[in-house]
């Protein structure tokens, strides 16, 4: 029992923390916190609601604007004190990304101008497609070791940023307030290639692009091919474009050039260039925080359009080589293990019967292969909806995420997430109708326990970052694409908001009598 709160401490080994993203825009791009009254009062309301933190935002753009190095914190303490005054936890994002030009970006933040004036004599600095389009969203993975940044390569400039952040925010972290460091590997913070852009045309469900025209990413692949024996190889160019089908390509096709030894040879590259990506940096990370009592994280892309078409299209585009005979996510898993991170991964609000057929869409599939492969590689797995939802089937599939199997009444459940992550917070979220709802969802995700400040209650202490494992050599990471049968789900949750199932009887006798007679 703590503060007038009351735990059945076995319910409460189900608890699954949750927390609110906070406004893109919550520091200004011209890096003012303007704070005020009314976000001050939103926190309390959401503390208040059972929450258990924040997630936020610490945009490069805004931090390291003036110039290489010279890093500006003042407005994000002033915001973070804001967030320990209402007695929420920080889980912080390490954005190294662009913000604008991805579903739901509000706000404009671009990454630093010093950075992107060097893309004005080397533009391949940044991602390409075969077109010759540049995406400025997030530098291109193949200058992480070049060091055209004044000296610095990208791997170095993300590197000393997180070192900056750890000496500024120490009283924070020392505090026991930054719980998490997620850190931002791609394109709105995902481990993934910018693959379908809203500002080059793409529109839902469009196949995306692949990523690795730019000269350094070129050069890479010809010299792979000429290491493997084929130096005749090129980089796809049968591919289509953003707002192809898979049938309408001859890579994508029935028996297209994906399952050629030349196209798997490709794939296989374009997906460990990703995942090699995120091992230097998380790499760097883990340097970072080594010794602080964080958790670090990184973001998994849920590309859930085409994922039951044979090409799984979107998914190969974004750099995740998964095939119904390769797993392209378990092979990230192993690569978190190494650093002691947790798999972020997205879309946990969606059902295959919201989607359009056309898309063939598989959410619910996809959901449940990541979270079961992440499982299996012996790492903790977090999550978040992908777009703003107010409503009873969202949670509940929020819900069965977080603990497929359902409660266990005597103990730890046999799955469940270590945390999630709701998207986001707007006015709209605090209209009655739809507060009243979320503060049951709060409740829910709980396992019904009040909230409870001190996560070693609920099997998730947070001891100091070790510093990572060696290096995983490349044949253990193919090991892991090897498929393996998802841990079985239940159907719906047994702890739904709209008060059907195992642990709301009442709820559920009362929408039976409703059912009868208002058909």
């Amino acid at each position: 029992m703590q503060g007038g709160s009351k735990y059945d401490e076995k319910l409460l080994q189900n608890y699954v923390p949750l927390y609110v993203m906070l406004p893109l825009g919550v520091v200004t791009a011209d890096n003012v916190f303007e704070g005020g009254e009314k976000l001050e009062k939103q926190l309390k309301d959401l503390r208040a609601a059972g929450i258990d933190g924040v997630m936020v935002d610490v945009w490069w753009g805004i931090i390291e604007a003036k110039g290489p190095k010279q890093y500006e914190w003042s407005a994000y303490r002033s915001l973070f004190e804001l967030v320990n005054k209402c007695d929420l936890k920080i889980q912080a994002i390490m954005s190294f990304h662009q913000c604008g030009g991805n579903v739901g970006d509000v706000v404009y933040i671009p990454i630093p101008q010093w950075v992107r004036d060097i893309g004005e004599t080397d533009p391949d600095i940044f991602y390409t497609n075969r077109s010759g389009n540049r995406n400025e969203e997030y530098l291109s993975l193949g200058v992480d070791h070049q060091p055209l940044f004044g000296g610095r390569t990208a791997i170095e400039m993300y590197s000393d940023y997180m070192k900056s952040f750890r000496e500024n925010m120490a009283d924070f972290l020392e505090a026991g307030q930054i719980i998490d460091i997620e850190v931002g590997c791609g394109a709105a913070g995902e481990l993934r290639y910018p693959s379908y852009p809203e500002t080059q045309g793409w529109v839902f469900p469009g196949i995306g692009e692949f990523q690795c025209y730019d000269k350094y990413l070129k050069a890479e692949f010809k010299e792979a091919a000429k290491n493997a024996g084929h130096p005749e190889w090129e980089l796809p160019d049968d591919a289509g474009t953003y707002n192809d089908k898979p049938d309408s390509t001859e890579f994508f096709k029935q028996n297209g050039t994906y399952l050629t030894e030349k196209g798997k040879f490709f794939l296989t590259w374009y997906s460990n260039k990703l995942l090699m990506h995120g091992d230097d940096i998380l790499d760097e990370a883990n340097k970072a925080f080594v010794g602080c009592k964080v958790k670090l994280a990184a973001k998994v892309s849920g590309l859930h359009w085409w994922y039951k078409h044979h090409s799984h299209a979107a998914e190969l585009t974004a750099g995740y080589y998964n095939l119904k005979d390769r797993d392209g996510y378990r092979p990230a898993a192993r690569i978190l293990s190494r650093h002691h991170a947790i798999m972020n991964f997205t879309c946990l609000e969606m059902r295959d019967s919201e989607q359009s057929a056309e898309a063939k869409s598989g959410p619910q599939e996809l959901v449940q292969q990541v979270l079961s492969g992440a499982w299996r590689e012996k790492i903790e797995v977090a999550g978040e909806n992908a777009l703003s939802r107010y409503d009873a089937e969202a949670y509940n599939q929020i819900l069965l995420n977080a603990r497929p199997n359902g409660v266990n009444k005597w103990g730890p459940p046999k799955l469940r997430m270590f945390g999630v992550t709701y998207l986001r917070l707007y006015d709209e979220l605090f209209e009655e109708k739809n507060f009243n709802l979320f503060k049951t969802f709060v409740r829910k995700m709980h396992a019904d326990q009040d909230y409870c400040p001190d996560p070693s209650k609920y099997g998730h202490e947070i001891g100091p970052l070790e510093r990572s494992n060696p290096p995983i050599p490349v044949d253990d990471i193919i090991d892991a694409t090897t498929p393996m049968k998802p841990f079985p789900w239940n159907k719906q949750t047994d702890m739904p908001v709209d008060g059907a199932g195992q642990f709301g009887l009442l709820g559920g006798l009362i929408n039976g009598i409703k059912s009868i007679f208002f058909k």
